[in-house]
């Protein structure tokens, strides 16, 4: 059972540049719209550019990723949703909004269901914030929120937040977005954006084991 993670927040909160930290060899990154990675060894990094579901569904279904990676970066995951709308964009009816949601449903269950219990899968996710100031992650549509709650599907969601000009994580909930970890993974409510120590935290929770060495200095 593999451990899907959201990284949520709004476009140039942090999201892709927490994963300065990693070695490039241990994570591999599908970049749903195809950027490059914000920080100066970005190239250096294995990505699967245009990544979409048929990608990524046979990518972390292959036993060469199972054999050689434990960390996997979905980068953009909303763009999953909105190119899957632009692709149905001349489709009558709300069933496109149902098999939309299906596609990503089934993204998580994949994950959750198909993965080696030592996989965690990153999904850097975009937001909504509605007229409440409730905070959420970006779908497409009022049918797919009410179809597909997605952070109800995962155990562990942080979101970005910038202070001082510095950037970091939400651990934990203010009431108005879906942020949540387990008890005492982390013990502060504000973390330095660095998804390579928050996967070391993770993997120290669960008690799995660390990527490979072999795999870091490849």
């Amino acid at each position: 059972m593999g451990i899907p993670v959201f990284i949520l927040g709004k476009s140039g909160s942090g999201k892709s540049a927490s994963l300065r930290n990693f070695a490039p060899k241990e994570v591999l990154i599908m970049n749903v719209a195809s950027k490059p990675l914000p920080f100066r060894n970005g190239k250096e990094f294995t990505k699967i550019n245009g990544a979409g579901y048929e990608m990524i569904f046979n990518s972390l279904k292959s036993d060469k990723f199972k054999k050689k990676y434990k960390t996997c970066v979905i980068d953009d995951s909303q763009y999953l949703m909105a190119f899957d709308s632009f692709s149905k964009a001349n489709v009558k009816g709300y069933e496109k909004f149902t098999a939309m949601a299906v596609n990503f449903y089934n993204l998580l269950q994949l994950i959750i269901k198909n993965m080696p219990d030592d996989v965690i899968v990153y999904l850097l996710h975009h937001t909504d914030t509605d007229e409440n100031g409730d905070t959420k992650a970006k779908t497409i549509g009022k049918m797919l929120d009410q179809q597909l709650t997605i952070e109800g599907l995962v155990s562990i969601v942080l979101m970005t937040k910038i202070e001082s000009g510095k950037y970091y994580f939400l651990t934990k909930s203010d009431g108005h977005t879906p942020v949540k970890t387990p008890m005492d993974m982390f013990a502060d409510t504000l973390i330095d954006n660095d998804l390579k120590a928050v996967d070391t935290a993770i993997r120290e929770y669960y008690g799995l084991n660390d990527t490979k060495e072999d795999n870091k200095n490849e």
